[in-house]
C-alpha cells in the first residue's frame, strides 16, 4: 500500500512540475501569453473584417476583395480573456473611454508586448462568450460593453452596451485560420 501511494505522489509531482515547467516557459520572466493564434472572424450576417483609411470596417467582399479580409489575431490570457489584434499582432483592438463615450481603437502595439497583470493593458482585454456556434467579446476595461458590427454593410467596427439591441450585431462566427 505504501509503495504504491509513494509512486502516485512522484507521478503528482512529475506531472505537477510539467505544468508549471510549461507555462513557466510559455511567459518568458512570467509576463507574457504564449500564443497567438490567426482567426476568420465574420457577424451573423457574413460581414468580414477589413480595413479602410485605417479604420477596422465589416462589409461583404467578394472576388479579388477576399484578399483584403483582416485575421484577428488572438492571445488568450485566461480562460476566457483575450487580446485581439490585426496584421500579424502589431495592431491591437482596445476599449477607450473618451468623456463619455467609449470607443474602440487600434494601437500601434504588439500583442506579445501586452500583459495580463498591467492595469494599463486591461483596455486591450476582451472576454470571450461562446453561445452554440457563435461568439461574443466584452471589454473587460468597460464591462457590458461588446465588439459589435451595424446592420449595414461598410461601416466601422465598434462597441455597443446594447447587444440585444436590432441595429447591431454583436455575435460571430470565429475560425481558426489555416
Amino acid at each position: 500500500m505504501e509503495i504504491c501511494r509513494r509512486r502516485y505522489s512522484h507521478l503528482i509531482s512529475l506531472l505537477l512540475f510539467l505544468l508549471f515547467h510549461s507555462e513557466a516557459a510559455c511567459r518568458p520572466s512570467g509576463r507574457r501569453p504564449c500564443k497567438m493564434q490567426a482567426f476568420r472572424i465574420w457577424d451573423i450576417n457574413q460581414k468580414t473584417f477589413y480595413l479602410r483609411n485605417n479604420q477596422l470596417i465589416a462589409g461583404y467582399l467578394q472576388g479579388p476583395n477576399t484578399r483584403l479580409e483582416e485575421k484577428i489575431d488572438m492571445v488568450t490570457t485566461d480562460l476566457h480573456n483575450v487580446f485581439l489584434g490585426i496584421h500579424g499582432g502589431k495592431i491591437c483592438l482596445s476599449c477607450v473611454k473618451s468623456g463619455d463615450e467609449i470607443k474602440l481603437q487600434l494601437e500601434n502595439i504588439n500583442i506579445t508586448d501586452l500583459s495580463k497583470t498591467k492595469e494599463e493593458d486591461k483596455r486591450f482585454t476582451f472576454i470571450r462568450s461562446e453561445k452554440g456556434p457563435t461568439t461574443s467579446f466584452e471589454s473587460a476595461a468597460c464591462p457590458g460593453w461588446f465588439l459589435c458590427t451595424a446592420l449595414e454593410a461598410d461601416r466601422p467596427v465598434s462597441l455597443t452596451n446594447r447587444p440585444e439591441e436590432p441595429l447591431t450585431v454583436t455575435k460571430f462566427y470565429f475560425q481558426e485560420d489555416q
